[in-house]
This record gives structure tokens, C-alpha cells and sequence, in this order.
């Protein structure tokens, strides 16, 4: 492929890198000190939502406060079946976090193995519901519902799960644990609530069922799939949610003329979320893609090291608000030494070493001093059937000397044309310990990545820029920021203590 002519090529770099005192990472007091040299410190994010320890994987705005509900193992850093439970904070900002108590946890014969993922709804009386995932004593994966039990409490502390559980028992027609994610419900044209819940479908494939009801808990399963998923085998956590259109966004799925929607799902065979906008008819309750029947083939949310993502409306910014889990990318031993493991987010490509014509050019993140360690984050420009197209990578090969670590190279095509931006192309990228996530071309393409460096400590990461293409490329700005530590469920002594609930009821 022929390259671009340089006369025009700029590259605009807007770079948000953060680099925390070591006062300011706190560890868990129950956790001896050496353990701190073994990347615990070092690797938890600063400024990216996750508990104070141990394991975790549905967001609201409720009365002027942002909820978190999330999966989370109160007992260790392992994904932890039977004692698996919704943790519970609450923001004002989307940046600190304040840990309440648990909000569900295993306690009833429809949840006995555990309180797994669903979603929130808010009702048009202003109270919230919670539909989630149960695995009942016998190990059937069900749904259930759940209340809370004083509606005028801002921080919603405690649930109430009605005796009735499950509301939705898992079907005769599916295996009894590929059956799980509800949605958030949304209401039709005719007044009836919708839920979409996650399943294989025997010898069909992976298929995204709606179930109808009037009062959450007599629900109805529609004769058709939301979408059925043939190449794919279980499909997890969808969301079904209308596109931003002239005129006001509304939060719930509505069809009509001019309608369009955005079907998200996480497939389980790849371990990656995609999405595809089409044409959602609320009266047949079905959705048809506007590109490839194949959901494999959609585009993908994150082309890095994402999963299980969940969007929410905000009425208080009238906006969309989507969360993707960036699980650990090393080794189950690496977890217990940090003693947690997850943080929610904000390809065989060729390396950053190999020159090109047009690149590649970019960032080298989270550099050693010898550069025996770092994270390249590039582009490279080629020329096809007489278009120009972008490619952005993020290069995890030499991130870390450590064994057991996986370090693959990430990459995505942008979706934009360079030509028509003046040949000038973005790149964001926000460095949080061993959080990397890089968004190029004004947010067209996302790469969220885990690095784990043993030679890059504290006040000795380096950030450099560079190009190893053939050509010259202009870099028009260059902007870098240190980021403040956030306050993400982590009190003076590390740890999620009953008087959290009174310092988030405080604030």
C-alpha cells in the first residue's frame, strides 16, 4: 500500500498521564509489608473504580447520587461461586466512590450459590428495582427480583428479596447454567415492561430472549429472540438502548420512524463485547442489525482488555454512560498476593518496532529508564483503494520482563477520514498504574490494556514520543497532566469498614 504524503500529516497528541506519590496508594493494613514490592501498590489503579480488595466484575442515578452495584467476592480474590454478592457505592462525580455494605448477598434458596450480575430499573414513581441473577440451591441459574426496602433512603442500603423469588425460572429449552444477565427493563409503546436476558438456546446457539410484564413479577417470554447469535456459542450481559438522534435521548428503547438502537453483547467464545446499530421493533420485540448477521463481525466496544460492559442513562447530564470490566491479565498467585483483582474501565498487528512509511509513530508509555520495559501506543497510516486508513495499536510485548504475564499486541482500524481532519490524528491516552487506555481519532477507536512492569517504580516511569516510520510527522501539540488519586472505596486503613456507610451518608 502506497503512503500518505507527508506535506499534510500532523499528529495531535493529548495525553493524560498520571503518576501517584506512594503516600497516596494505600495498601491493605492486614497485608505484611513486603507484600508491597510485589505489585500490589504498585499495580492498583488510582482513578479507576474497584473495591478495596478481593474480586469484583449495574450502575444507576438515583435522587442526585450515582449507584455502582457490582459482583463481588467478599471472601477472596478468586472468582468465588456460592459467596459471590452485589457490592455497593455510591458517587456524586463518577470519580470518588464511597463503599456501603453489601446490598445482596446469598441468603435464600433462589440465590443459595450466589447473587450474579443483572441490572436496575427506575420505575416512573422514582423508585428502583433490581433484576438479577440467581443460582438456586439445586444450581439453576434463575432470575430474581429485588426491592429496597426504604425508597426514600438516598443511599438505598438495604434490599428486601420477596419470598416469590425466582420470577423467572429457567426454561425447559435451555441448559440450567447458560441462562443469566437481565437487562434494564424499559417500557413499550403499549405500557408493558421488556426485559432482555442472556441464554443458549439448545442446538441454536447463543440468543438474546425479551420477557414481558406489567408488574415485575408475572413475566412472559416472547416467541421470538431479541437476536439470535448462530456462530456464537453463550452470549452474555446485552443492552439495548436508543442512538443519539435529533432531538432529546429518553434513556429506554422506542421505535418508530427514524428509530434507530444500539444492541451490545459480550460474547463468551471470544472473551470481547461488540455492537451493532439497527432497527428495533417494540410491538414484534425482535432487532435486526443494520451490518453483518454475524455478531462476531460487529464492531467491538474496546479492542483491548474489556468485558461484561453495562451502560446506564443519566438524566442529571441527559447522556449515556457505558462501563466495561478490565479483569487482570496475569496470574491467579499475582491476585492473592495483591489480595484483589479487577478494575472497571474508563490482535497479531506488527510491533511498534517494525518502520513503515507513514509510522509507526506515538507514545511509549510506562518506560523504564533502560527501556528494557515499556507500552508502545501508535498508529500507522497506509493507503487502500485509494483511501487512507488509519491503524492504532497498542503493543504490550515488552511491557513487562515478568513470566506469566500476557502481554499481546491490541489494535483497530479508525473510523475516520484523515484527509478530511486536515491529516491531523488524536490520541488520549490515561496511564493509571496498570491501567493503559488510549482513545485515538477523538474516541473512534478504544484500546484499554493491563500492564505490569517490574522495573518502572514510582517517580521513574518515563513517557517518550516517538517515530519509526521513513518520513517525517509533525506532533502539533503535546499536552500532559498529572491526574489526582481518587477516592475509589479505599479508607485510611485500606479496607471496606462499617463506618464507610457513615462517611458516604456524610458526604
Amino acid at each position: 500500500m502506497a503512503g500518505l504524503s507527508l506535506a499534510a500529516c500532523a499528529v495531535a497528541f493529548h495525553l493524560c498521564l498520571l503518576v501517584s506519590s506512594s503516600a497516596s496508594l494505600r495498601w491493605l493494613s492486614d497485608k505484611p509489608a513486603a507484600v508491597t514490592t510485589a505489585g500490589g501498590v504498585r499495580t492498583r489503579s488510582a482513578y479507576h473504580f474497584q473495591p478495596a480488595k478481593n474480586w469484583q466484575n449495574g450502575p444507576m442515578y438515583h435522587n442526585g447520587l450515582y449507584h455502582f452495584f457490582y459482583q463481588y467476592n467478599p471472601d477472596g480474590v478468586t472468582w468465588g461461586n456460592g459467596n459471590l454478592s452485589w457490592g455497593h457505592s455510591v458517587s456524586v462525580d463518577l470519580v470518588n466512590w464511597f463503599a456501603l455494605d453489601a446490598a445482596l448477598q446469598p441468603s435464600r434458596s433462589f440465590d443459595a450459590n450466589g447473587c450474579w450480575s443483572g441490572s436496575a430499573t427506575i420505575l416512573p414513581d422514582g423508585s428502583p428495582v433490581m433484576l438479577y441473577t440467581g443460582i438456586d440451591a439445586r444450581g439453576d441459574q434463575v432470575q430474581n427480583v429485588a426491592y429496597p426496602k426504604n425508597a426514600s433512603d438516598p443511599l438505598l442500603v438495604d434490599w428486601v428479596k420477596p419470598e416469590y423469588n425466582p420470577v423467572i425460572p429457567v426454561p425447559a429449552d435451555i441448559k440450567r447454567d447458560d441462562f443469566r444477565d437481565p437487562s434494564t427493563a424499559w417500557l413499550g409503546a403499549d405500557g408493558v415492561w421488556r426485559i432482555a436476558v442472556a441464554a443458549r438456546v439448545h442446538d441454536v446457539g447463543g440468543a438474546t430472549l425479551i420477557y414481558r410484564s406489567k408488574d415485575f413479577l408475572r413475566w412472559e417470554r416472547n416467541a421470538d429472540p431479541l437476536y439470535l447469535a448462530h456462530a456464537a456459542g453463550m452470549v452474555e450481559c446485552p443492552d439495548l438502548f436508543p442512538v443519539s438522534e435529533p432531538g432529546v435521548e429518553v434513556g429506554l428503547p422506542a421505535s418508530g420512524a427514524g428509530a434507530r438502537h444500539v444492541l451490545k453483547m459480550s460474547v463468551m467464545d471470544t472473551v470481547q463485547d461488540y455492537y451493532v446499530v439497527g432497527r428495533y421493533d417494540d410491538a414484534a420485540d425482535t432487532f435486526v442489525p443494520e451490518d453483518d448477521e454475524d455478531c462476531r463481525s460487529w464492531r467491538r466496544l474496546d479492542y483491548g482488555h474489556v468485558y461484561a460492559s453495562k451502560s446506564f442513562f443519566d438524566p442529571s447530564k441527559n447522556r449515556r454512560v457505558l462501563w466495561g470490566w478490565a479483569n487482570e491479565s496475569d496470574s491467579v498467585s499475582d491476585d492473592l498476593v495483591r489480595g484483589w483483582s479487577g478494575v472497571q474501565s474508563l490482535c497479531g498487528e506488527k510491533g511498534a518496532s517494525v518502520p513503515g512509511s507513514v509510522g509507526p509513530f506515538g507514545l511509549l508509555v510506562m518506560a523504564s529508564g533502560d527501556m528494557q520495559e515499556h507500552t508502545a501506543v501508535f498508529f500507522r497510516v497506509f493507503r487502500q483503494n485509494d483511501k487512507y486508513k488509519v491503524l492504532m495499536c497498542t503493543d504490550l510485548s515488552r511491557s513487562s520482563t515478568r513470566d506469566g504475564v500476557y502481554k499481546p499486541p491490541y489494535g483497530a482500524f479508525v473510523d475516520m477520514d484523515i484527509e478530511a481532519h486536515g491529516g491531523i490524528i488524536s490520541l488520549r491516552t490515561l496511564v493509571d498504574h496498570s491501567v493503559v487506555e488510549s482513545f485515538g481519532g477523538g474516541g473512534r477507536a478504544c484500546i484499554t490494556a493491563r500492564v505490569y512492569p517490574d522495573h518502572v517504580v514510582n517517580g521513574n516511569s518515563h513517557l517518550y514520543v516517538f517515530n519509526n516510520g521513513t518520513g517525517a510527522v509533525k506532533v502539533s501539540s503535546l499536552d500532559a497532566w498529572e491526574m489526582a488519586t481518587a477516592t475509589v472505596n479505599v479508607l485510611p486503613d485500606g479496607l471496606i469498614a462499617a463506618s464507610s456507610v457513615s462517611r458516604a451518608r456524610a458526604y
